[in-house]
C-alpha cells in the first residue's frame, strides 16, 4: 500500500464520519481506525490536524457532489423532469443508506458555524460554488440572472432543507415533495421569461 492509499483511506474515512456525525462528532481516533491507518499518519498527511482534514473534505467532497448534482441534472433533457428526477434519485439514495449519508456539507456546515471560522469559510464557499453552477444551469432558461440565481437558491435550499427532514422522519417525500416545488418554480420562471 503507498501513501496516496493511505491518504484516500483516511480522507474515505473523514468524509463519511463527517457527513454522518459532524465535526464535534468525530474524533480522529474513529478516523484512524476506520481508514484502518496508524493514528501518526493523519498529522503526516493532514500537519494541520483535524482542522486540515475536513477542509480538505469540505473542499473535495462538496466539488465532487456538486458535480454528481449537475450530472444528475443534465442526464434527462427536460428541464422541469430532470429537477423531479435529481431529487427522485437523492430520496432513493438517501434512503438507501438508511438516512445517514444526506449532504456530504451540511452536517459539517451546522456544527461549524458560528465555532470553526476556517471551516465556516469553506462551507460558505462550496454552498456558493454550487449556487453558481446551479444558477448557470437554470440561465439556460431563463435568461435574467437574478432570477436564475434566485431558483439556484431554492434549489439549494430545497435540497438541504429537505435532506435534514427526510432524516429525522426517515421518510423520503420531503425529498420527492422538493424536486416537484422546483420544477414548479422553474415552470413558472420559465413562463414569466417567455412573456417578458
Amino acid at each position: 500500500m503507498g501513501q496516496s492509499d493511505t491518504r484516500g483511506r483516511i480522507h474515505g474515512a473523514a468524509t463519511a464520519l463527517f457527513r454522518r456525525n459532524g465535526y464535534a462528532g468525530t474524533g480522529l481516533k474513529r478516523i484512524a481506525a476506520d481508514a484502518d491507518a496508524p493514528f501518526g499518519s493523519i498529522y503526516h498527511f493532514f500537519p494541520g490536524g483535524k482542522q486540515q482534514l475536513a477542509e480538505d473534505v469540505v473542499r473535495t467532497s462538496g466539488a465532487e457532489y456538486g458535480r454528481m448534482v449537475l450530472a444528475l441534472l443534465e442526464s434527462v433533457p427536460d428541464p422541469l423532469d430532470s429537477l423531479v428526477h435529481a431529487f427522485e434519485a437523492a430520496a432513493d439514495d438517501l434512503a438507501a443508506t438508511g438516512y445517514a449519508d444526506a449532504c456530504p456539507i451540511a452536517t459539517l456546515a451546522l456544527d461549524v458555524a458560528s465555532s470553526n471560522e476556517v471551516l465556516r469559510v469553506a462551507t460558505a464557499e462550496v454552498f456558493e460554488e454550487w449556487v453558481g453552477a446551479a444558477a448557470r444551469w437554470f440561465g439556460r432558461w431563463v435568461a435574467d440572472r437574478q432570477a436564475a440565481r434566485s431558483l439556484a437558491l431554492s434549489l439549494i435550499m430545497m435540497l438541504e432543507g429537505a435532506f435534514v427532514l427526510c432524516r429525522a422522519a426517515r421518510d423520503p417525500e420531503p425529498l420527492r415533495v422538493a424536486g416537484h416545488a422546483m420544477a414548479e418554480l422553474l415552470r413558472t420562471a420559465m413562463a414569466q421569461a417567455a412573456e417578458g
